[in-house]
């Protein structure tokens, strides 16, 4: 495998950057066409990448004939864990007559099957900037070997659609493989904004498949609750994972006329102080939240500092119980919660929110929260 060494620091620790299945897509179909339109073989292959760092790239499994050439790239996340690192994505070539690149998906290359995506249903589901980079790699070397045709491109994935069942593709109604993905050809290691384009992708697509509507939880828990307890068919729900703020930023930009969040109070008590991104590393302030509410509502010194030190929320909740506040104090949380959520959209459309814990159920709901339940399926439980 061709490495890298750009380096970027996160949380004191020095990782390594990879390169984007769009980066090997590309570098494939320039090596394959080199190879096609010159008749000799190369082993490596340069490819300058949008965020302007270049890659030196083996080129591994040639093969070739009269009518076309095949060769792979072979993917580095490098030190990103993501599923796709070490697998091998193709490209093979042929000549055309009419003088343009043509770009399609093979095996393991997802279809779109719903609007919403960056390419239309039924087309491969390589995204933009691929589209764009393997396009302009092919076109550099008909010139600069002065062929005058064109050439068509197939990108493959052998285990393409094998991998697909562990990523989003299927809820986005990707069938049959993976996308061809990547904006600066490069990959960050735990990029932030990959998780969130991705969640974004997802919003985008159920209100152009005409959702007014939708469900949002951060996981598993908000899931299982969601359709455990509450009833709620989860099929076109999106998890947010710790963007909360994000989902209801996309909540507004696709107009929507109402979100509503299902979330364990674990991560949820965190949004009555305003803190929209629910990862610890921001903010863990828990205790701290239901401590300063639990004041409020009167409890006495002993209790609030058990609360403070408390190691879970469902500890905390334990002591609000023995102290008879957990009604009241999880009222506050519920107020708070629903002024920060609107505040974030402004007021413009309806949102609401539900907090549980897995242990006592159901904690508090904000004021929109039974209207808008009534937009989803419920099933009997």
């Amino acid at each position: 495998m061709s490495q890298i060494e750009e380096y970027i620091y996160k949380d004191n620790k020095k990782l390594r950057l990879g390169y984007t299945t769009g980066s090997c897509a590309a570098a494939a179909a320039k090596a394959a066409s080199i190879m096609l339109l010159s008749g000799s073989d190369i082993k490596y292959v340069d490819l300058m990448t949008p965020k302007g760092i270049g890659l030196k790239l083996k080129v591994l499994e040639i093969n070739k004939s009269d009518e076309y050439v095949s060769c792979a790239i072979q993917k580095d996340s490098g030190d990103d864990p993501d599923i796709t690192n070490g697998m091998l994505i193709f490209a093979k070539v042929r000549k055309i007559d009419e003088p343009k690149v043509v770009i399609d998906g093979g095996i393991g290359v997802g279809r779109v099957t719903k609007k919403g995506l960056e390419q239309a249903i039924g087309e491969a589901a390589i995204n933009r900037v691929p589209r764009s980079m393997i396009e302009n790699e092919v076109k550099s070397i008909i010139e600069e070997l002065e062929y005058k045709g064109g050439i068509e491109a197939v990108i493959s994935i052998p285990k393409g659609e094998e991998i697909a069942r562990k990523t989003f593709n299927p809820r986005l109604g990707i069938v049959g493989g993976i996308s061809i993905l990547g904006t600066s050809g490069i990959v960050e290691p735990m990029s932030e904004k990959a998780l969130t384009d991705s969640i974004r992708i997802e919003m985008k697509m159920l209100h152009e498949n005409g959702a007014e509507y939708v469900l949002v939880t951060p996981g598993n828990y908000g899931e299982a609750f969601a359709s455990e307890t509450l009833g709620i068919d989860i099929e076109d729900s999106v998890k947010c994972s710790n963007f909360v703020g994000d989902v209801l930023d996309y909540a507004l930009e696709f107009k929507f006329k109402g979100i509503l969040l299902i979330g364990h109070v674990g991560k949820f008590v965190k949004l009555s102080g305003g803190i929209m991104n629910t990862h610890s590393r921001y903010a863990d302030c828990r205790v701290e939240i239901l401590t300063a509410n639990a004041a409020l509502e009167g409890a006495d010194r002993s209790t609030l500092e058990k609360i403070m030190n408390s190691i879970t929320t469902d500890d905390a909740i334990e002591y609000l119980d023995k102290a008879g506040l957990r009604e009241d104090v999880f009222s506050r949380i519920g107020e708070k919660i629903d002024y920060h959520i609107n505040q974030r959209v402004y007021n413009e459309l309806k949102v609401g929110a539900i907090v549980f814990s897995n242990k006592y159920g159901l904690l508090c709901e904000t004021k929109h929260s039974k209207e808008l339940i009534k937009h989803f399926r419920i099933r009997e439980i």
